[in-house]
């Protein structure tokens, strides 16, 4: 996955796709990636932010669809799309070892700590893990608790256990 981080964005664009965890809404800035928001998501942007919507089969959305389907019927278990990570210096790096969790597999929010050098950042970890933009692709939901419980998904505790149940063979979509 490539990822850019610049916050200057002049095009603006979303689109809505299903999804068997419901609607997902696309955002794109110039190009890139910047959002993939579930209905009554925490942290979701208002939607007039999210600039004109678009057809899915409209640049830049044709590729990020492709892969979505292919991750949701299993044949897809690591995403390679053009990402625009917008947040802070912090975040971003949250989000940056996200993509670096295998799929199937979870880390706690100790574990993301440690591996971004700040051992005792757990808490600020997961106040970053549940501001992602980019839900999914960037698998915030394959983080969980020390003692393995399921704590926080901006999309909803449910859908969390259903990915992570997904991912490991448990259920089928």
């Amino acid at each position: 996955m490539s990822s850019s981080t610049s916050r200057a964005t002049r095009t603006r664009q979303h689109t809505v796709v299903d999804s068997p965890y419901g609607p997902l809404t696309l955002v794109a800035a110039d190009g890139f990636l910047c959002g993939l928001y579930m209905t009554a998501q925490r942290h979701r942007p208002a939607e007039e932010s999210f600039g004109e919507r678009v057809a899915a089969g409209e640049e830049p959305f044709p590729e990020v669809v492709r892969q979505l389907t292919a991750y949701f019927a299993g044949e897809l278990t690591e995403f390679d799309l053009p990402v625009r990570l917008e947040g802070t210096e912090f975040q971003r790096s949250v989000w940056e070892q996200l993509v670096r969790i295998p799929y199937g597999q979870t880390w706690s929010y100790g574990e993301l700590a440690a591996k971004l050098g700040k051992p005792n950042a757990s808490r600020a970890v997961g106040l970053a893990n549940g501001k992602n933009p980019v839900g999914i692709i960037v698998p915030c939901h394959r983080v969980i608790g020390a003692s393995g419980s399921m704590t926080g998904y901006g999309g909803g505790i449910d859908r969390k256990v259903r990915l992570l149940a997904f991912e490991s063979g448990a259920e089928q979509l």
